[in-house]
């Protein structure tokens, strides 16, 4: 009878047990199969594996292939990385921290699974380094999954985790999950995937990683920002400096490396000063990235979108409808296509644009910039400290300096959001009035300061803008662009996008028609006054000033008006010719912005960009044929595949007789003349011209070389803001100097291929002065 129950009960408990081990695997399945399948979502599709929606960062290259920025999206500064790409002490790193087993399982691994049970995650935890890729694909924005909040969520992702481990494990190579891997995590600081971490924590590629520089990379991998090495607190960096260490045991443990380079490599700081913000307004030539990034995404312009003042007659809303037609790197994005027949977005399809811009002589050109503006802002204050109305000229009255602050307030994106936010203008006065913490622009460095919003306005009207870019004259090629003094604090483009009246480097633009209509550098005239009269057809004479007493009376050549840039001599010239032959000159030169036609042209009342001037001064050193600026050579997309060209558009202005002529005039401004200063810097064969604007509120410099064409303007945001005398106000003060400082700096590298002997072109048959006395 016993053993008639003992029978029965065990047949009962055989029962029991397979169908409750039945039911476990049941339910295992269906959880598995329902995941995989998505009927509880969030699980990617085989097809979404296959093909991963990757949102890679833009890339800018120089044209000695060093990254000078990133086009991103936010949180999204990722730029695509292969597996060659990666040094061997980074994977060692990983390998030795994260996965030991990793090219021994299959996407899960048990051991470790059981080992984490048991230890409760005190030796490690259980997943492997395909199931993190897993984690970091399923908490990506394509499918925005929630953080668990408990136990009980967290179980079905890590199921889900699994599922797609197993599923990464079978469409993909050991090798490319690393790669997935490192180019999905986020380092922090803007530095989404590996490439752009080694380049923001230690200023380097994921190839040129050393090995405490790789542990230390590893290590941000558990938690970064828990271990994250620039940290404003202390404990967090230290906290950093130990996990790198624990990396570098975990080397040392599977012997990638030894105990002696172990010890020593732990000794080694970790280097601050190699950080590299990802921020846009940082690095080399922001101004420029801006300018491509505006350029780029521009769209097909609509009068509706343009305020009256921009449909005047070759207005903004001109020239964005003549750059629409004639650049195709204006609005590149609008008009052209993927495959599929999207439109390529800037911030998050990896392409990669390659500039034009050589890194060493942009930053020649920014370090040129500051040398000289710093200099130049330090005599601006020391002359104004006493001054009745501070920065402002003192014959200018209170209610004009008042009015002139006013405008700038409501220009200002603090007045505006107040304005959008329903503040009334009292509320607004009060908060212009009222101090505030803020970080202001010193040449110095930031300065954390405590000032009213209102005095900061005037501030910053205290300091010089400039604008810089330099261009070569075959090809058209730029490869310096400076835009102004701090992209960071001042970030309207002054070479580009600002203009400003170019005074006397107008000039040869006039002595450019006299000569192609048959007059020479040595013809002569009578240095004296001339006046034109009934300039506007209601009785009002025109007669051009002279700062310069120098051989009033006597007979001068062209050649010497020109190289001393008297107003009196340009005057006689422009008598012989209606104002109409030199706006149709300019325009010839490139010139697209508004241009009166009215005799005092002459002096340069005209605003044009430092770009559209550099490129017309491309005429003279190449034989009468003016270059378009060139910012970018091609574009690639993100699979390497060149889906964009570009190349400069020689136009002949002049014929080469004529710009022999002018390379002998513009010669002499250097050898001698208001630009002779450019000797002290440099003894290459050079022409150019400066320029100076009425009140010394603009001040420019273009000069060339056989090779390369550099034009600098420098002011003030304000015209009402500049110094007071001709001294320090004229061009040759203000803007000659960078130019001067940039070009010592290239010709002292000889790698860059510039020639400190060549010399213009000019045919031995011809002769500059035959036909003079």
């Amino acid at each position: 009878m016993k053993k008639d129950i003992s029978s029965q009960q065990k047949k009962t408990f055989l029962k029991w047990f397979w169908g409750i081990f039945w039911a476990v695997i049941a339910v295992i399945a269906f959880i598995f199969i329902g995941l995989s399948q998505r009927w509880f979502g969030d699980v990617p599709m085989i097809e979404e594996l296959e093909n991963p929606k990757n949102k890679f960062a833009t890339e800018i290259y120089s044209s000695d292939n060093q990254i000078l920025g990133t086009f991103f999206m936010s949180k999204e500064n990722r730029m695509n990385c292969t597996y060659d790409e990666f040094s061997p002490n980074l994977i060692n790193a990983l390998i030795a921290t994260e996965d030991y087993r990793f090219a021994k399982h299959s996407g899960i691994d048990g051991k470790s699974v059981l080992r984490a049970m048991l230890t409760l995650g005190s030796k490690g935890g259980g997943s492997t380094l395909t199931q993190q890729t897993a984690k970091l694909i399923l908490n990506s924005s394509e499918y925005n999954r929630k953080p668990a909040r408990n136990i009980l969520e967290r179980i079905p992702q890590k199921l889900n985790e699994w599922v797609v481990a197993a599923k990464l494990e079978k469409l993909y190579s050991k090798e490319e999950i690393i790669t997935m891997y490192f180019n999905r995590f986020d380092f922090l600081n803007n530095a989404v995937g590996i490439k752009t971490a080694a380049k923001v924590y230690f200023n380097s590629t994921p190839a040129k990683l050393t090995t405490e520089q790789a542990a230390m990379l590893v290590g941000m991998c558990q938690n970064p920002t828990q271990y994250n090495p620039i940290s404003r607190k202390e404990t967090t960096r230290e906290r950093a400096l130990n996990r790198r260490n624990v990396v570098l045991n975990q080397m040392k443990k599977y012997n990638f490396i030894t105990a002696e380079v172990c010890d020593s490599l732990k000794q080694i700081p970790f280097d601050k000063n190699k950080y590299r913000s990802a921020d846009h307004k940082l690095g080399l030539a922001p101004y420029l990235r801006e300018y491509l990034r505006v350029r780029m995404t521009a769209k097909n312009p609509k009068r509706s979108n343009y305020a009256d003042w921009q449909l005047k007659d070759y207005g903004q809303y001109y020239l964005d409808s003549l750059a629409w037609e004639t650049d195709p790197l204006y609005g590149f994005i609008e008009k052209n296509k993927k495959s599929d027949g999207t439109k390529y977005n800037i911030y998050k399809d990896g392409l990669k644009i390659y500039t034009t811009i050589d890194s060493k002589m942009q930053q020649y050109a920014e370090e040129a910039v500051k040398q000289q503006l710093k200099e130049l802002q330090a005599n601006f204050f020391k002359g104004k400290q006493k001054a009745k109305n501070g920065i402002f000229p003192s014959n200018m009255k209170p209610n004009e300096i008042e009015n002139l602050i006013k405008r700038a307030i409501k220009q200002s994106d603090r007045y505006r959001t107040m304005k959008n936010n329903g503040a009334s203008e009292s509320e607004i006065e009060r908060a212009f009035n009222a101090e505030t913490e803020m970080k202001v622009f010193s040449w110095q460095g930031e300065k954390d300061t405590v000032m009213t919003p209102r005095d900061s306005i005037i501030y910053a009207k205290s300091f010089a803008r400039v604008g810089f870019m330099s261009m070569e004259t075959g090809n058209g090629h730029v490869k310096a662009y400076v835009g102004g003094p701090d992209f960071s604090f001042f970030q309207y483009d002054m070479a580009s996008v600002g203009r400003r009246q170019v005074g006397s480097t107008v000039k040869p633009f006039l002595y450019t028609l006299a000569m192609s209509e048959g007059m020479l550098p040595c013809d002569k005239t009578i240095n004296q006054k001339i006046t034109f009269e009934n300039v506007d057809g209601r009785g009002t004479n025109f007669t051009p000033r002279n700062s310069s007493k120098a051989r009033i009376g006597e007979e001068v050549t062209l050649r010497w008006g020109l190289q001393n840039s008297n107003n009196w001599i340009t005057a006689y010239i422009m008598s012989l010719f209606p104002p109409e032959q030199m706006v149709k000159m300019m325009r010839n030169f490139g010139i697209s912005g508004q241009i009166p036609s009215v005799v005092s042209l002459c002096m340069g009342p005209c605003e044009i960009s430092v770009s559209e001037m550099v490129s017309a001064y491309t005429a003279f050193p190449n034989k009468g044929i003016r270059v378009t600026p060139v910012f970018v050579t091609h574009i690639e997309d993100n699979k390497g595949n060149i889906i964009a060209t570009f190349n400069t558009n020689p136009q002949e202005v002049i014929n080469a007789e004529t710009s022999y002529k002018m390379l002998d005039m513009m010669q002499a401004v250097v050898n001698g003349g208001t630009g002779s200063r450019i000797r002290r810097y440099t003894s290459v064969p050079a022409a150019g011209k400066t320029g100076t604007t009425n009140d010394n509120s603009d001040g420019w410099f273009i000069g060339y070389t056989p090779q390369l064409v550099s034009g600098v303007w420098v002011g003030w945001e304000d015209r009402q803001v500049h110094f007071t005398n001709m001294a320090e106000g004229q061009g040759a003060s203000m803007a000659l100097p960078v130019w001067g400082l940039y070009m010592q700096k290239v010709f002292a590298n000889p790698a860059l291929g510039y020639s400190q002997t060549k010399s213009f072109e000019i045919p031995t048959w011809f002769n500059v002065n035959a036909g003079c006395d």
